[in-house]
């Protein structure tokens, strides 16, 4: 520091002399009156789940005095003391777990504020489900009124993975969350399998590097979750959770063949599943009944492998919502939707090529059937496939596609093409488009352009939408992941 304390205050003291009374008010007067309170900007301060023994973010709280005198505080203190799981300072004094949480002497002036600061660590509670806990911030009045705040909080326990290493075959059952750092691999030969309800927190920028082979199969009502370790808000209005790019993502390598996710959640990632190149004959990735949604990067990246997806969702992707790099790929029954909000040179619905920087990747099978793929752009089906003697291998059918309408009936068939101008197309066919909280519903709106668009033929292959609704009981089965449901 330049300069001492005493030059500040004795700094201080001239302004005071030169300024008189406006600048420091020793007249202000100080009422006792149990009438006179404070008030607060909330009367619970909530803390969102937290993991257990990791430090949340910190919250503040605003107090006033709205009255024409000053007020002073005798003490604010914690009822719970020296137990509470709760830290606090208040107008730069820190309630000190060893004085029994508490600290005294406080003034706020007539009109004035002060401002409290307030963090919690959760200590493990020994149990797989949330714990919640409370405790009360006590403002003793000089007049003797106590007023109160409550704090609260969830904890949640976990597993704390560094660095962990998938050496041999291992099954990961629901239970608590297991939070990974240092990112997450699966060894050459080691097959990592997951049940319903698993949930794996990434810490920022960790990874699954998956060498070996990954089989994750949750269920409609237990998806297995991957997803960011950060459990608090950026707002009071928007989870970091509903933010992208808060963890890597998933990627197979070219040893991983046969990986199979079923009913699985992926958000929030910088990017979602990286398939790297392989050899065609076997399948290196199965995708059903999921969702990767809020991507920072690419969602699905398929770059000259054998994938298989079928009703699934994969939306708001600063890449391409799904790109597809030569290979052997079918898709039947998705919904591609690319409304990402947070940056406007968001990538395409989707992407097919033959040719990656200046390399050629022979594109042997590209099959999209039933799909839905839309985004705010005019055209979000593009693309870069050079094929001299027109002899690719891709096909599109029963599909809605906002792209422009090609003159190919063979690779074309069945398709219905968006209409940018019409007002049920795009983002405005869908249940909930919520772009103020960043809230997303991608089953079909009462006049979405894709019911009844699918060919029936493919919806036989997969009856049921990803909630578990039939596509053929109505005989006009929809395009995409979901069926309407009148009243949804």
């Amino acid at each position: 520091m330049l300069f001492s304390r005493a030059f500040w205050g004795g700094a201080a003291a001239c302004g005071c002399m030169a300024l008189g009374l406006v600048a420091c008010d020793d007249a202000q007067s100080f009422t006792t009156s149990r009438g006179a309170v404070l008030a607060f900007s909330t009367d619970t301060v909530r803390f969102d789940t937290v993991i257990s023994t990791v430090g949340s973010s910190t919250r503040q709280l605003m107090v006033y005095n709205r009255n024409g005198d000053g007020l002073r505080i005798a003490s604010v203190r914690l009822e719970r003391g020296s137990g509470t799981p709760f830290r606090v300072n208040v107008d730069g004094s820190y309630l000190e777990p060893e004085s029994g949480a508490r600290a005294y002497d406080f003034e706020v002036r007539g009109g004035d504020s002060i401002r409290v600061f307030a963090e919690v660590t959760m200590p493990e509670n020994g149990q797989d489900e949330p714990v919640a806990t409370d405790d009360e911030l006590v403002f003793t009045l000089q007049s003797g009124v106590e007023q109160r705040v409550v704090l609260t909080a969830v904890g949640q326990d976990a597993y704390m993975w560094r660095g962990r290493v998938i050496a041999a075959d291992t099954l990961l059952q629901a239970g608590r969350p297991i939070v990974v750092y240092d990112s997450l691999s699966v060894a050459r030969g080691a097959t990592l399998s997951m049940g319903p309800g698993v949930e794996l927190y990434f810490h920022d920028g960790a990874n699954l590097w998956v060498h070996g082979r990954v089989v994750a199969e949750g269920t409609m009502e237990q998806p297995v979750v991957f997803r960011g370790d950060r459990t608090d808000r950026m707002f009071d209005y928007l989870p970091y959770d509903n933010t992208p790019s808060r963890w890597g993502g998933i990627r197979l390598k070219a040893s991983s063949q046969d990986n199979r996710f079923s009913y699985v959640d992926i958000h929030s990632a910088s990017y979602g599943i990286a398939c790297d190149s392989a050899a065609t004959d076997a399948t290196k990735l199965t995708l059903e009944n999921s969702i990767l949604h809020n991507i920072g990067g690419e969602g699905l990246g398929l770059y000259h492998c054998r994938a298989i997806v079928a009703n699934t969702q994969i939306s708001n992707t600063l890449g391409h919502c799904v790109a597809v790099v030569g290979g052997w790929a079918e898709f039947v029954h998705c919904t591609l939707a690319q409304f990402y909000p947070w940056d406007a040179s968001r990538g395409d619905a989707l992407y097919l090529a033959n040719q990656w920087l200046a390399m050629d990747y022979p594109l042997e099978h590209a099959r999209f059937l039933n799909c839905l793929v839309t985004g705010y752009a005019d055209d979000v089906v593009m693309g870069n496939l050079k094929d001299e003697a027109d002899t690719l291998d891709y096909r599109f059918d029963g599909c809605v596609l906002r792209t422009v309408v090609s003159e190919d009936t063979v690779r074309f068939r069945n398709i219905v093409y968006e209409d940018p101008e019409d007002e049920n197309a795009g983002w405005k066919q869908f249940v909930r488009f919520d772009t103020d909280n960043f809230l997303y519903d991608f089953r079909l709106d009462s006049l979405s352009v894709a019911r009844g668009k699918a060919v029936m033929e493919w919806a036989e292959g997969e009856p049921l939408d990803r909630y578990g609704v039939s596509r053929t009981d109505d005989g006009a089965p929809d395009a995409g992941c979901y069926e309407f449901v009148p009243g949804e």
